[in-house]
Parts: C-alpha cells; sequence; structure tokens
C-alpha cells in the first residue's frame, strides 16, 4: 500500500475482488465506483482502466484524472471505506471537473460523503 494525500491507495488483486465481489457499485456515464466498508479507521482508493479505455497514453490520462479528482475530494469521504473507481471509455474525453461532479454523485448516493 502506498499512502498518497489523505489516502492510502489499493494494489492487491485481492482487495480489488473483494470489492467487485462485496462492495456496492454506482456507475455513470464516466465512472463505476464500488464501495464497501474496511475494517481499519482509513480511506483506501484503487483505481482500474482497462484495455477497452484505449493505448497506454488514454489509459495513463484516464488514472491521472481519476486520482485528481480524488485528490479534491479525499478530505470529504468519511474514514473506513474501501472504493475502488474504474474508468469508462469515455473517462480519458472529459475534464477531471467532470469526474469530480460525478465521482461526488456517486459517493453522496452510497452515503460515503461526510
Amino acid at each position: 500500500m502506498i499512502v498518497l494525500g489523505e489516502f492510502i491507495t489499493l494494489k492487491e488483486n485481492r482487495d480489488f475482488r473483494r470489492l467487485y465481489a462485496r462492495g456496492r457499485s454506482f456507475a455513470s456515464p464516466v465512472l463505476v465506483a464500488y464501495v464497501a466498508k474496511n475494517k481499519t479507521r482509513q480511506v483506501r482508493i484503487g483505481i482500474t482502466t482497462s484495455k477497452k479505455i484505449g493505448k497506454a497514453v488514454l489509459r495513463n490520462r484516464a488514472r491521472r484524472i481519476i486520482r485528481e479528482a480524488c485528490y479534491n475530494i479525499c478530505g470529504n469521504i468519511k474514514p473506513g471505506y474501501d472504493i475502488v473507481f474504474v474508468a469508462r471509455t469515455k473517462t480519458p474525453y472529459v475534464k477531471s471537473y467532470d469526474i469530480l461532479r460525478s465521482m461526488k454523485n456517486e459517493l453522496k448516493e452510497a452515503g460515503v460523503l461526510k
């Protein structure tokens, strides 16, 4: 695990699989969020981009704009949750504030925002 800002990044495949299996999903046209409680008092965030997004440049851009939106919203997330954001095909083509708006709506629906 790597600490970035106020959240820890998920890196282990088992953590991602646990969220896909047990977490609740919230979708929008540009982003999908999987949310589940964890046993720690920390926020842990993972980002996934598949090859459906495009070549490496587009996948990296999608990760960068999702990460930037996470930095802006991480202070408002309640502690004790694991969150995985999955990029969709539109993600690399939108601005980070569009991702942030979508992320806020999904996390508000999940009841994770303070």
